[in-house]
């Protein structure tokens, strides 16, 4: 800049430039300042040349030293695959039973039942699989179909309600309301009845109504006292515990118009070592049983005897 302006009090020249009087002196950078900047400068096209660094089409360059932070995880996934293969090895060749009763292989299931359910089941069931209206907490020991874990196991195979699927379990309440078996009035008594089992009515002259209706249409899967039936995967209501909610209007509109939920078969999604680990981990939650005892079997008649 020819005839440069010099401030008067510190002898520097200025920019040029001028905001309301005030000018801008034009101090050259430090030289420690300077040289970091030009090393930064150095370094970026070094790891430019050596790193991953310019994005193209479909990938990114690979750089001299053939680095990236996907073979390292590429690389680490199959050391892990590769420590853990004996274990897994065993888990597929137990049975569910066998797992259960095995307490190094039961810890390892649950372990990885843990992270698998974070990838594929807190969608619905939640992080903690607390469950929420429609979805089931698997916490309780409030079960449809029965909380042993090889039960459990089947349900995670077979789904519930599942298209395609031939094992599914599939269960089908009446829509009373909609199909007209029922009038709004009866199943407004019969809303009062199954409230008065859950313990969360006071009997009334539209619940001893409602009583004779259940017993009419509700109990050859329900029970005559609400206990459900597991069977059939019929609920039970003479508890506080509901899927879709205990209050008049969401049993009202169950009674009405019925539910269908559908649970994804897993059988067909995830490898069965993976599906056994589900269920030993949701057996585990806290609601699991025990195994049913085998069925009784009858004695077989005495032998005639012969001479």
């Amino acid at each position: 800049m020819s005839n440069p302006k010099i401030d008067d009090a510190t002898g520097v020249e200025t920019v040029g430039h001028e905001w309301d009087g005030i000018e801008e002196l034009n101090n050259p950078l430090p030289r420690w300042w300077l040289w970091t900047f030009y090393i930064t400068i150095v370094f970026a096209i070094g790891y430019c040349v050596a790193y991953p660094a310019w994005p193209l089409i479909d990938k990114a360059t690979a750089g001299t030293l053939g680095w990236s932070s996907r073979g390292d995880l590429e690389n680490e996934m199959t050391a892990e695959t590769a420590r853990k293969a004996g274990l897994m090895a065993e888990l597929g060749n137990a049975s569910i039973e066998q797992i259960a009763a095995d307490p190094r292989l039961r810890r390892a299931a649950i372990d990885g039942g843990r992270a698998a359910f974070k990838v594929n089941c807190i969608q619905c069931h939640g992080n903690g699989a607390a469950g929420s209206a429609g979805y089931p907490n698997l916490n309780d020991d409030d079960w449809l179909w029965g909380g042993d874990v090889a039960t459990v196991h089947q349900t995670l195979v077979n789904g519930i309600r599942q298209p395609g699927d031939d094992a599914t379990r599939m269960s089908q309440m009446p829509a009373f309301g909609r199909d007209g078996i029922l009038n709004a009035a009866q199943v407004q008594d019969v809303v009062s009845h199954v409230r008065v089992l859950a313990g969360e009515e006071k009997p009334s002259a539209s619940a001893q109504r409602g009583a004779q209706i259940f017993t009419d249409n509700c109990t050859v899967c329900h029970g005559a006292a609400g206990e459900g039936n597991r069977t059939v995967g019929a609920p039970r209501l003479n508890d506080a515990i509901w899927l879709y909610g205990g209050s008049r209007a969401a049993i009202a509109q169950t009674v009405n118009n019925a539910r269908y939920g559908v649970m994804p078969s897993w059988g067909n999604r995830l490898d069965p070592v993976t599906v056994k680990m589900l269920a030993t981990y949701v057996h585990s939650l806290g609601g699991g049983e025990e195994a049913p005892a085998p069925a009784p079997q009858e004695a077989a008649p005495p032998a005639a005897a012969t001479n």
